[in-house]
């Protein structure tokens, strides 16, 4: 595939039909997310602490999810960490 090289429209149109499976696709590993998110929830109330870590863009992405909890869900600011490789100055510059 050669997205830079598509029609806007065609590239859209792909766009819509990706995210149009994510609802499905999601659905069928409910039971898991379930799981997973009762592990956290159960670290949490034991005093358990959930880390974000990852190099470029997953680890800006681990910092920024992070970063949006404490105001978000009144936690912690040290219960929810992002651990990006390259410390702050990748959060940055590229």
């Amino acid at each position: 595939m050669q997205l830079d090289r598509m029609p806007l429209g065609q590239a859209v149109d792909l766009f819509l039909d990706e995210d149009s499976q994510l609802p499905d696709a999601i659905a069928r590993e409910k039971t898991k997310i379930v799981r997973v998110i009762g592990w956290v929830r159960d670290a949490f109330r034991s005093g358990g602490r959930l880390f974000y870590s990852g190099a470029g863009t997953s680890g800006r992405l681990g910092v920024l999810d992070a970063s949006e909890c404490p105001p978000t869900f009144r936690a912690d600011p040290e219960q929810v960490q992002g651990i990006i490789a390259g410390a702050n100055r990748r959060c940055i510059s590229p």
